[in-house]
């Protein structure tokens, strides 16, 4: 009789990397690790050894950065989606696309049920349980946190080493950390409390500090069409690699760097430190190309659901009728949002530099100070008495 199979989604990082042995302990089952490729550079060969190591029967490990980038990233650019107005969402966007492959594989593999490592206090436990009822509903999911006795990132280290499983976290540099092709994430250690000041340089990996970027401003340019990006600098190259070239530029000038109190979907609130180079300057691009190319109108309405958007995103929500429908919208709003944008980078400064569109909204002639042929000063006059009307009204009545 063959073995039943439980899928896990794999990283070779503290979490995952003790759950494989806990799974053979505690299930008669064939442990399937997939580690999913979201652009990062790893030794994949050497992940894939430490999994069969620590005893998987097979490792799976699609590349799809790609598909990361054009079908998810490039999209909450073109809604500017910020959870809170300020967190650019770099983990909340991979989940998604991490519990469709992990569904992909538990099927072709007959596997009965699909494992995570999130925590119990975490919100990626959420994404990756939606993201997976998406597609099958009735698959088991396992959540060692939530079971096992290990109450902390100290035990899970002494697991591991009681299992001899290696791991590169220490109890001295305890942090969490989630990386793909858009952002790195910091969480855990002396970052748990906003009462700390930490030290960046001791923390980032691909963003320079403030005080390490060059003393030299550096001018780049990103083209669009229909509000996404083709061209860095003139260069045409696909979502994956504008996004690299970008982590590089923005990397160098200490671009997208967020420490931030965060409330996660459980309920508490969290402090983290992000990294997010490169899709921080697509956003401020995108946004002041918007500015030149939407309506006063569709700006506003979009502004709203940008809002809404984000949080359906940061929720775990985005295989849901709300976010396609909200979908729809932003993208007949990007219709007209193509042209080229200059910013000046400097020690963590995105200053506009050029801006410009086939489809600009704005006309020098009517704008500036001079006479056109659209706009007649006088016409102001019955504007303001229009306007003014509740004012005057609410005056007379007393009641201002």
């Amino acid at each position: 009789m063959n073995k039943k199979k439980i899928v896990l989604a794999y990283s070779g990082g503290l979490d995952t990397s003790i759950t494989i042995p806990w799974l053979k302990e505690n299930y008669d089952a064939e442990i399937i690790a997939v580690c999913i490729d979201l652009g990062i550079d790893e030794d994949w060969q050497a992940i894939e050894a430490k999994a069969l190591k620590s005893g998987a029967s097979k490792f799976y490990n699609p590349h799809v950065k790609e598909e990361f980038a054009s079908e998810f990233i490039f999209p909450a650019v073109q809604g500017n989606l910020k959870y809170q107005g300020t967190y650019l969402l770099g983990t909340a966007l991979a989940r998604p696309l991490i519990a469709k492959y992990l569904v992909d594989i538990a099927h072709l593999e007959g596997a009965e049920a699909i494992c995570h490592g999130c925590t119990g206090k975490g919100n990626d436990q959420v994404r990756f349980e939606m993201g997976i009822a998406a597609f099958d509903a009735t698959m088991t999911i396992i959540a060692p946190w939530r079971i096992w006795d290990i109450k902390s990132r100290e035990q899970a280290i002494d697991y591991a080493h009681s299992k001899g499983v290696p791991v590169t976290s220490t109890k001295e540099k305890i942090y969490s950390e989630d990386e793909n092709l858009m952002h790195i994430s910091h969480e855990g250690g002396d970052i748990e409390s906003p009462a700390n000041e930490v030290s960046y340089s001791q923390i980032l990996h691909n963003v320079n500090s403030p005080q390490e970027a060059p003393d030299q401003a550096e001018y780049v340019t990103i083209d669009f069409k229909e509000g996404r990006a083709t061209a860095v600098n003139g260069q045409e190259m696909s979502p994956a690699e504008i996004i690299e070239c970008l982590n590089k530029i923005g990397g160098t000038h200490a671009i997208g760097i967020l420490d931030w109190i965060e409330d996660r979907i459980i309920g508490m609130k969290s402090r983290g430190i992000y990294e997010t180079p490169g899709v921080t300057l697509l956003m401020e691009a995108h946004q002041r190309l918007e500015s030149l190319t939407l309506t006063k109108e569709t700006i506003k309405i979009k502004q709203d659901l940008s809002s809404q958007w984000a949080e359906l995103v940061y929720n775990g929500q985005w295989y849901s009728m709300a976010n396609n429908a909200i979908r729809a919208f932003v993208d007949k709003t990007q219709e007209t949002v193509t042209g080229q944008v200059k910013l000046k980078l400097y020690k963590g400064n995105m200053t506009p530099a050029g801006l410009t569109s086939p489809y600009a909204l704005f006309d020098e002639d009517v704008s500036g100070f001079g006479e056109d042929d659209l706009f007649d000063h006088h016409d102001a006059e019955g504007f303001i008495n229009v306007t003014t009307l509740p004012t005057k009204i609410q005056k007379k009545k007393g009641l201002i």
